[in-house]
């Protein structure tokens, strides 16, 4: 039995494995569109747990979903790790933290997990994919499958193979991505894959090349895991702001568009992959423009 439920979609139970939380960040320097004055009708709502307005910071918590679906434990997105080297980003460089510890509380085994779903392949989401035993980097779950968007894999693959690319690029697929591969484990799936009759995951490009959003349907309630199409809850009503680390910023501003409608269309429950409690929202439109309501 799943322990730690916080909340369900349909017959699915959910749950969420902590980290840590990102802090670094204000909204002017991740936000490349941010307006300040347009954000000051939304602070009665935003403050104080999404942004300071003082500071212009917003926190940025890294977890996990749990999911058991007909039998079988899934997990969506794995963290960023612990003892990996993310030199020249501080919050990720290095980490100790007791993910595994929170995992197995909530009475599942890592050789218990059947799947692993991958929104994206960035340093933040695939660090779990792996750890480190006898100096190698293992599969941390060992019966899982690992399922990627194909897309999302060989542009990964690909920045990590260019010699004037990024060194994260490169380390983050040598010891996250890579070792899933070589041990037989990665499931390399086209667009609008399904999976256990309930789960579609269907392209979302533009923070990568591959993104993908993870749909949950289950007597006849929906939720959508969206990874990175969405940061902080100001996205919501400003569709347009996609972050500076964006692969193709007005891609992705179109991917939350399309994201969105379909939250305030289906009543799907948003799980993104970074806000702050209660972690999850519903989406209502307004007009022409999206207001959050936080909370299944």
């Amino acid at each position: 039995m799943l322990r730690g439920v916080i909340g369900s979609i349909g017959d699915v139970e959910i749950a969420q494995v902590f980290e840590t939380v990102l802090v670094g960040e204000t909204m002017q320097s991740w936000f490349p569109l941010f307006d300040r004055e347009a954000v000051r009708a939304h602070e009665h709502w935003l403050c104080p747990h999404h942004y300071n307005p003082e500071s212009g910071h917003f926190a940025m918590p890294v977890h996990s979903w749990v999911l058991q679906v007909n039998g079988k434990t899934l997990l969506i997105d794995t963290c960023i790790g612990n003892h990996k080297n993310r030199a020249g980003i501080s919050e990720m460089h290095q980490l100790t933290t007791d993910y595994l510890g929170r995992f197995l509380r909530l009475g599942i085994d890592p050789a218990d997990v059947d799947y692993i779903l991958c929104s994206h392949l960035h340093a933040d989401h695939v660090g779990w994919n792996t750890r480190l035993l006898n100096g190698r980097w293992v599969p941390t779950f060992p019966n899982a499958q690992y399922v990627i968007a194909r897309r999302e894999y060989h542009a990964a693959k690909q920045d990590a193979e260019r010699t004037d690319g990024s060194p994260i690029a490169r380390i983050v697929f040598e010891d996250s991505i890579y070792p899933v591969v070589v041990a037989g484990k990665a499931v390399l799936v086209d667009d609008d894959h399904e999976l256990l009759g309930c789960l579609r995951l269907h392209a979302a490009p533009g923070h990568s090349p591959g993104h993908i959003q993870i749909e949950l349907h289950s007597r006849g309630e929906s939720g959508v895991f969206t990874g990175d199409m969405i940061h902080s809850p100001i996205q919501i009503p400003f569709w347009e702001w996609s972050s500076r680390v964006c692969w193709n910023p007005d891609l992705a501003a179109h991917s939350r568009r399309n994201l969105l409608d379909f939250c305030a269309s289906e009543n799907a429950v948003l799980l993104p992959g970074h806000f702050q409690a209660p972690h999850v929202a519903r989406v209502r439109a307004k007009g022409d423009r999206f207001a959050v309501q936080f909370g299944w």
